[in-house]
């Protein structure tokens, strides 16, 4: 995780927001993890899991941002979307023969996120 610790640190601004910094976390590694399957010509997949892996904070971020409550659960259900079809993703990376040095941690790492985006969602939905 290279400049992880960088571009966390520009999170604190953000109160410790626990699902900001994860889900950066987490689309850092998919990066790394993606650059790693370019290597061994995975392109259509690393390109897949680019696209979904980041895009999950891109989506919780701009929800900090959102204009009601109702755009807030929106922008964090997209985000929830987006984190199932990474999950396809990685189970296609670690069930595939052709595919070498899948990294478990990713499965954590996704799973904190999605359950995180759960409890929020949830919560926001009985305030709402």
């Amino acid at each position: 995780m290279r400049k992880c610790a960088n571009t966390l640190m520009k999170l604190e601004y953000r109160k410790e927001n626990i699902i900001l910094k994860i889900s950066v976390e987490f689309a850092l590694v998919i990066i790394d993890y993606s650059e790693q399957l370019k290597v061994h010509k995975h392109y259509e997949i690393a390109s897949q899991l680019i696209r979904s892996g980041t895009s999950i904070g891109a989506n919780i971020w701009e929800a900090q941002s959102s204009e009601s409550r109702k755009d807030f659960g929106h922008k964090l259900k997209i985000a929830d979307k987006e984190a199932k079809e990474v999950e396809y993703w990685l189970l296609l990376c670690k069930s595939s023969e052709h595919i070498k040095n899948y990294d478990e941690e990713l499965d954590g790492k996704l799973l904190s996120i999605q359950k995180l985006l759960s409890r929020i969602i949830s919560t926001n939905k009985s305030r709402g």
